[in-house]
């Protein structure tokens, strides 16, 4: 039971996996992202529809937001790779499932996705589970964070090289961070090849959320709080391009969520529209 305990993703990645599904389940097209695979991986049971935190209505705000960054994030890494970048890094990769619903696109790149063990371990043993697999161009790089481990050293042995350009990616993770941590990260982002791209998303300041949003987000916190993963970074989007320019970055610039908003969700006619609250910051090296 320890190890069982012990090899599972955690609730925010089971959580963003289930939201994905939900999506395509119950949204109508256009469909901004479909994955049922994430749902596959996690497996949570015949009742996951009933949980508090998949009310179709209550919770579509998170969902719909979800989805957009999932676009962003796979439309920024096709216009990446055309460009003839090779490397896609995943930091807090959770149960994503980029590889296996692009598989044409994920096998021009080598694709490292970094999280805890147990996470990893778990994602592991679903993949070859459902006949998945790990193809020898995905890298599932298990990272103990909570030890101190260094990601980069970790990349590297995993075959990850500095010197060529990356894509790399943090999505829904700042906010569980500190501030100096964060503030580390970009340095050692900063510090690859020239050419690679960062896209990392950032939590606002409650007075920067629509009034609207505010009480599911002080809802979100509060379940964050609950589950032993409590928020504890917010950032205001000059606060966000101030660290990422003393990081090193020289090109930098904020993404909202409202222009994500607008990209993918103006011309829909069912209401549904991502909740504010969480941004982007899209640097390059």
């Amino acid at each position: 039971m320890a190890h069982e305990q012990i090899e599972a993703p955690d609730n925010t990645a089971v959580r963003t996996a289930l939201w994905r599904a939900m999506h395509l389940q119950i949204d109508p097209p256009p469909h901004v992202v479909e994955d049922e695979i994430g749902l596959q991986l996690a497996a949570p049971g015949d009742a996951w529809r009933a949980r508090p935190d998949m009310d179709p209505r209550a919770t579509g705000g998170f969902r719909a937001a979800i989805v957009a960054r999932a676009r962003f994030i796979e439309d920024l890494i096709a216009e990446q790779a055309d460009r003839g970048v090779t490397q896609y890094v995943i930091l807090g990769a959770g149960l994503d499932t980029f590889a296996q619903r692009k598989p044409e696109l994920a096998s021009r790149l080598q694709i490292f996705e970094v999280d805890q063990p147990g996470t990893q371990a778990f994602k592991r043993r679903r993949l070859v589970e459902l006949g998945y697999g790990i193809p020898d161009w995905l890298h599932l790089v298990p990272v103990d964070f909570e030890a101190g481990a260094s990601w980069p050293e970790q990349l590297s042995t995993a075959g990850f090289d500095p010197g060529r350009p990356a894509v790399i990616v943090s999505t829904g993770v700042t906010m569980y961070l500190t501030k100096d941590t964060t503030a580390a990260t970009l340095r050692e982002i900063a510090g690859l090849a020239p050419g690679s791209t960062l896209a990392m998303t950032f939590l606002l300041p409650t007075e920067l959320v629509d009034a609207a949003d505010r009480p599911g987000l002080q809802a979100s916190e509060e379940g964050a709080r609950a589950s032993g993963t409590p928020f504890i970074s917010f950032y205001t989007p000059n606060e966000m391009l101030a660290l990422a320019r003393d990081a090193g970055f020289t090109d930098s610039r904020h993404v909202s969520g409202a222009a994500l908003a607008e990209r993918y969700f103006a011309d829909r006619t069912d209401g549904l529209r991502p909740s504010s609250g969480e941004d982007l910051l899209l640097a390059t090296i």
